[in-house]
């Protein structure tokens, strides 16, 4: 008998009933945020003042235009992108090589090495932030792209290397040994033969940095002082600042800041469903 055609008792049918009207529920509680934003992002400054928390009950472009004019956000947008694209790069691309090499490659305190790694997900960012930012000062790396992106890309490693060390781990072994009795070379292994079984992992862990890169506050705030530099996250919080009561182009701020995020997920969701169920994650 198919299952399509198994049925439920009443009590079960309930209990499904239950937990998916809990789940309408909570999807509703976490989308009404973004919704707000996105309905008073496009609302008249009157009906903003009127109407604050009605949905979409008016339409225009106003706000913003606003923000994007006199709250400079397209070139709050462009820092983002110059501040966010590269350091994921880097932390992938690092995180991924030292991967494989943990989980793949057997030399001599390997095993001590990947746990002194491991270990920076204990220390936080706080506990060396200020030591950092003398010493980014030192180098003559402070306030600038360069030394920015790599204080953005090491906060990632430890996760990224950890992550990727699991999902290697968990791959068929079939395969690399049969491309070593082809006479692959490792760099032939690692590039032809394991790294697009890790497709959906890379994916995963591309989402993942991108989002703590993208929505990084602290890190821009402290080591780009003189302004230069404002990504979407520092030139929203001096929106704030100067525009306390302006709800209107505070919300279109907050929906260019969350966007692109918005869309990368929606691009890469088929990797991140994949990296999870392929059990990525285990150790």
């Amino acid at each position: 008998m198919s299952i399509s055609r198994i049925r439920l008792s009443p009590r079960r049918r309930a209990i499904r009933a239950s937990h998916h009207l809990l789940l309408v529920v909570l999807s509703l509680l976490s989308l009404f945020p973004v919704i707000l934003i996105l309905s008073t992002a496009l609302k008249t400054e009157q009906d903003v003042k009127v109407n604050p928390f009605g949905l979409f009950s008016s339409f225009s472009f106003e706000n913003i235009v606003q923000a994007w004019t006199v709250g400079e956000f397209g070139s709050h947008l462009l820092d983002s992108v110059l501040l966010t694209i590269p350091s994921t790069v880097i932390t992938v691309a690092l995180s991924t090589m030292a991967g494989y090499t943990f989980a793949r490659l057997p030399f001599p305190g390997r095993n001590i090495l990947f746990y002194a790694v491991v270990l920076g997900l204990l220390v936080p960012f706080f506990a060396y932030m200020i030591p950092l930012y003398f010493q980014l000062r030192t180098m003559g790396m402070l306030d600038t792209l360069v030394g920015t992106i790599l204080v953005l890309s090491t906060t990632g490693l430890a996760f990224g290397a950890f992550f990727m060390r699991a999902f290697f781990s968990d791959l068929p072994d079939e395969l690399e040994q049969a491309a070593r009795i082809d006479g692959a070379s490792e760099a032939r292994i690692f590039a032809q033969v394991m790294l697009p079984l890790a497709t959906p992992g890379i994916g995963t862990l591309t989402v993942f940095t991108f989002l703590q890169n993208w929505n990084n506050f602290l890190v821009p705030l402290l080591y780009l002082p003189s302004g230069e530099y404002r990504p979407l996250t520092t030139g929203l919080y001096l929106f704030v600042g100067g525009r306390s009561v302006d709800i209107g182009p505070l919300a279109a701020g907050a929906l260019i800041t969350i966007l692109p995020v918005v869309l990368l997920f929606i691009l890469l969701q088929r990797q991140v469903t994949e990296g999870f169920l392929s059990g990525a994650v285990k150790g």
